[in-house]
């Protein structure tokens, strides 16, 4: 308490003792390449490195434009023999950022190396929301884990290059398990590769986080990144028909397909699909995961306060009016608030039993938007009068 000496009007400044929750970023990408140290051509190579200056194996750099991936793991280079993986993950980085995407953190490791000290590295970077390991199909059991594990972010897994279009078990080759933390994308798109000069076939995943990022830019995470162009895929490893498709769809294998033209994104499911109940749709999980850090990391203010009605009413004043501005936005569902939302934090949620296990409970409801998967115009002929 100041001391006052002389008569006058003293304006003091008070912390509210609660700041406003900001929302999170929700496109910045994690990628994971897998190269053989062979693949640089210098000579101060060796098979234990990277030619000097670049990035080293298992070390993790933070990329804002392909400029500085050329400075930390090469240009382009021919995509066969040992560049295969350095070029497919050049590719990856370069349609991320064509497709939208701003930040990503990149890393390299070898066929030899686990990726388990890599994944433990992302969990200490907050920022990741999506990640990917383009091409490599070994690793997606572990990227999916890691997802579920930090229940944040989510894997976008690629398929195999070579599929069997006639074979009678296209899911079971194609979907590896069920998971609402990871997404696939069939099949792999054509691009031009400069250091061949040729038209290669590359995996998507990584132009997909690109999508991803330019829809959250543009719409929001609550949009699902579907129907959106694939920016530089000039063609697609195979043309799908909608009969093929509705045999992937409900198992959440989302389709790649050229319409009209145009090569979209013609699926924007979780993979597992129907299997994942509530959270079948990507845009559902990636909302959820972004309300939830969002909601974790603007209410850490709350550690340690007085367990008391003063908190939980700062609580439901915080919390109501962060919902309030995803409502208004068009991410939460109902055409009022109390359609959209609910937060109650009491003495119904926090009785004295669990005030003296030192806890505070805060029970949170909302009506998230779905996509219009199915859009369904019943049309018939009309003889022009009633009656």
């Amino acid at each position: 308490m100041p001391t006052y000496l002389s008569p006058g009007v003293y304006v003091e400044e008070k912390a509210s003792g609660s700041a406003p929750i900001a929302g999170v970023g929700t496109s910045v990408a994690g990628f994971i390449g897998t190269i053989n140290t062979n693949a640089w051509s210098s000579a101060d190579s060796s098979d234990e490195s990277a030619p000097s200056g670049y990035a080293q194996a298992g070390e993790i750099k933070l990329i804002t434009n392909f400029t500085e991936f050329k400075k930390f793991f090469g240009d382009f280079l021919p995509p066969s023999g040992d560049s295969a993986g350095q070029n497919t993950l050049a590719h990856a980085v370069y349609g991320f950022f064509r497709n939208g995407g701003t930040r990503c953190y990149v890393v390299w490791i070898s066929e030899e190396q686990q990726i388990t000290q890599v994944l433990d590295d992302f969990e200490a970077i907050d920022e990741i929301a999506i990640v990917a390991a383009p091409g490599n199909l070994d690793f997606r059991d572990d990227i999916k884990d890691h997802c579920e594990k930090m229940g944040d972010r989510i894997a976008i897994l690629d398929s195999d290059e070579a599929i069997d279009l006639s074979a009678t078990n296209l899911v079971s080759t194609l979907k590896p398990f069920n998971s609402n933390y990871a997404a696939l994308y069939f099949p792999w798109i054509q691009v031009y590769d400069p250091a061949s000069n040729a038209h290669i076939y590359v995996p998507p995943s990584g132009h997909m986080a690109g999508v991803y990022a330019r829809v959250d830019a543009q719409k929001g995470v609550h949009k699902a990144p579907a129907n959106e162009s694939i920016l530089g895929a000039l063609d697609l490893k195979y043309t799908l028909s909608k009969a093929k498709q509705d045999g992937f769809n409900p198992d959440g294998i989302n389709c790649i397909r050229k319409l009209n033209g145009n090569i979209l994104v013609w699926g924007a499911r979780t993979l597992g699909g129907d299997a994942n109940t509530e959270f079948k749709y990507v845009n559902i999980r990636r909302h959820f995961c972004y309300l939830r850090d969002s909601i974790d990391k603007g209410t850490q203010w709350v550690v340690f306060e007085p367990n008391t009605p003063e908190l939980w009413a700062k609580i439901r004043r915080n919390i109501s009016a962060f919902l309030t501005v995803e409502w208004r936005k068009g991410a939460l569902f109902g055409t009022k608030i109390e359609e959209a939302f609910f937060v109650k934090c009491d003495e119904e949620t926090n009785p004295p039993e669990i005030r003296d296990l030192g806890q505070v409970v805060t029970e949170i409801g909302v009506a998230v938007v779905k996509p219009a998967e199915f859009v369904i115009f019943r049309l018939s002929q009309w003889s022009g009068t009633q009656g």
